[in-house]
């Protein structure tokens, strides 16, 4: 089973696919046009641990890769307990995190909260390209004008006061991320260290802007095996590595 919703587990759907390998690709659900996959598909939660120990014994799953989003922490949390407690083995396929680079302007902060308090002072146009479940956590620091970049368009209203919302849906280009930052007048960007290519972009142009960047660190993870490679995934789900973190 693929625990999924990110385009490396969408990389991974196509390949055990096309290795014939039977698969399950589980979707959370949070995004309304959901991505077309060459394997089954299941979309909700599992009901915590329990309903996820349920899940793999009712449906005889023999591995899982918990290719969620880095900042997915529950899930991951609830998928490596769940497997450890089934016996069932586990791997992590996630992306690199994103490094400072020369020219960079980075602000390293270790979660939201920090993130919040880091926006106090003066009115300022940010770019908060954080998703949408942590919204409501910035309207404590309403004075600002906050721009959005969000998957679907919101259907209940925005927790922040004052913002502008921009519908899309990556992998943005370094040219029109430097418009978009230049046109709206942007200030700071605020994101997660999500990593992959999709939507770096916007860190290149705040380079190129000169544009200061909060960056939230990633939560930290349970101890599990890792990777950041399709290969080793595939070369796991064969046999041809240990097994175990």
């Amino acid at each position: 089973m693929i625990l999924g919703g990110t385009s490396e587990a969408h990389t991974l759907a196509r390949t055990v696919a096309q290795a014939g390998i039977d698969a399950i690709y589980s979707y959370a659900g949070r995004v309304a046009a959901l991505a077309e996959q060459p394997v089954e598909v299941r979309v909700g939660g599992f009901g915590g641990v329990d309903g996820l120990r349920a899940y793999l014994r009712d449906n005889a799953i023999t591995h899982v890769v918990d290719a969620t989003h880095p900042f997915a922490q529950q899930m991951s949390r609830n998928a490596t307990e769940a497997c450890a407690h089934s016996d069932v083995p586990l791997i992590a396929f996630s992306r690199a995190p994103w490094r400072a680079q020369t020219g960079d302007a980075w602000r390293a902060v270790p979660d939201i909260d920090t993130a919040v308090r880091a926006l106090e002072g003066p009115a300022l146009h940010v770019f908060l390209a954080i998703g949408r479940q942590n919204l409501s956590s910035f309207a404590q620091q309403p004075q600002h004008h906050y721009l959005l970049r969000l998957v679907d368009a919101p259907t209940t209203p925005l927790p922040l006061p004052d913002t502008s919302v921009v519908i899309a849906r990556g992998p943005f280009s370094f040219e029109s991320d430097r418009t978009l930052l230049a046109d709206k007048r942007i200030d700071v960007v605020v994101s997660k260290n999500s990593g992959g290519t999709a939507a770096h972009a916007k860190l290149e142009a705040a380079r190129a802007l000169g544009i200061p960047v909060i960056m939230i660190a990633r939560p930290k993870m349970p101890e599990r095996r890792e990777t950041h490679d399709v290969d080793e995934v595939m070369r796991w789900l064969h046999g041809e590595t240990e097994r175990g973190v």
